[in-house]
């Protein structure tokens, strides 16, 4: 079970740190968003044993995906966002494969919104 939180509005140039509670065992945690009218894009995902990280050149540079082991939990921290950021987010769990295929994760949480203005 994922269950993300932290969404919520902000200005342009400002930051956001979101959550995602994990229930369970997984390879793979990450980030996915969709904005409205447009296909859904992998933002983030990392590897939990050997630690790589994997970033959409979009976010590269702003974003960081990172995890708390002790609090089960994985964190996207959002920095200098954008309009185009704008979108609901997903926290996703999986064995591996393609990072920014959503087909490789088996597990969606319910999503929480990021508006940026």
């Amino acid at each position: 079970q994922l269950v993300e939180s932290g969404g919520g509005s902000v200005q342009v140039g400002g930051s956001l740190r979101l959550s995602c509670a994990v229930s369970g065992r997984t390879n793979r945690l990450g980030w996915f968003r969709q904005a409205p009218g447009k296909e859904r894009e992998g933002v983030a995902a990392l590897d939990i044993g050997g630690g790589s990280t994997y970033y959409a050149d979009s976010v590269k540079g702003r974003f960081t995906i990172s995890q708390d082991n002790a609090k089960n939990t994985v964190y996207l921290q959002m920095n200098r966002l954008k309009p185009e950021d704008t979108a609901m987010y997903y926290c996703v769990a999986g064995r591996g494969g393609t990072w920014w295929w959503g087909g490789s994760y088996s597990y969606w949480g319910q999503g929480t919104q990021v508006t940026v203005s």
